[in-house]
């Protein structure tokens, strides 16, 4: 299967901050995804667009989500809650065997579950991307939320994350999203929606497969 591949534009080093929806309003000619799949659903899958760029210091990502049902689980603000909300999520791995990959889940509050995982679902949450090296913030309208961030450049590199080859720079990353939505029972439960279809039986991100390929560009 080819690998699909996300070109990362550049832009100037300006002190850009993120607010919340600042990448969505300001930076229009980023080249977007929008072709998310959710494998093992029926269910037409609300428009999603994520958008990324970097300058010297920082990597920059948005994830603009139309939804008018968000639910967000606020009973606390430990991983749990956030697990049960509606979220959006970046994976990076550093190698084809995921020895080890990084996760990054963003509810609709921006909060975040980030941890460092091994293959077979081994997940280190005592680990977490340094405070001074992560901003998260999140943006909501009536019908979408936005969620937006940055890792430094910095963090990205001493983890191995964003390497070079004969091509310039780049990074293998998951892009994915789980949406909560009633059953029959009047009990929610996720939809699992995804930038590449892992061609798994059953809802898997954790997997070498669903992971796709960041160029970039100078």
């Amino acid at each position: 299967m080819k690998k699909k591949i996300y070109n990362v534009k550049k832009i100037p080093d300006k002190n850009f901050k993120i607010e919340g929806n600042t990448i969505t309003t300001q930076l229009s000619t980023l080249n977007t995804v929008s072709n998310f799949v959710s494998p093992w659903d029926n269910n037409p899958i609300q428009p999603i667009i994520f958008k990324a760029c970097y300058d010297n210091s920082f990597f920059y990502f948005s994830f603009q989500v139309n939804d008018n049902d968000v639910y967000t689980q606020l009973a606390d603000n430990t991983r749990e809650s956030i697990n049960q909300s509606d979220r959006v999520e970046l994976f990076f791995r550093i190698n084809d065997s995921l020895t080890p990959y990084y996760c990054l889940e963003i509810d609709s509050k921006a909060r975040i579950m980030d941890f460092k995982a091994l293959p077979n679902r081994k997940f280190d949450f005592n680990w977490s991307w340094d405070k001074s090296e992560i901003e998260v913030k999140s943006y909501h309208a009536l019908d979408r939320f936005i969620v937006e961030g940055k890792l430094s450049i910095k963090s990205l590199k001493d983890l191995n994350i964003l390497k070079k080859d004969n091509f310039g720079a780049y990074m293998e990353v998951g892009l994915y999203r789980a949406k909560y939505m009633l059953n029959k029972q009047k009990v929610r439960e996720p939809i699992w929606i995804t930038w590449v279809d892992p061609n798994f039986p059953t809802p898997e991100f954790h997997t070498p497969n669903s992971f796709g390929l960041f160029r970039f560009l100078d």
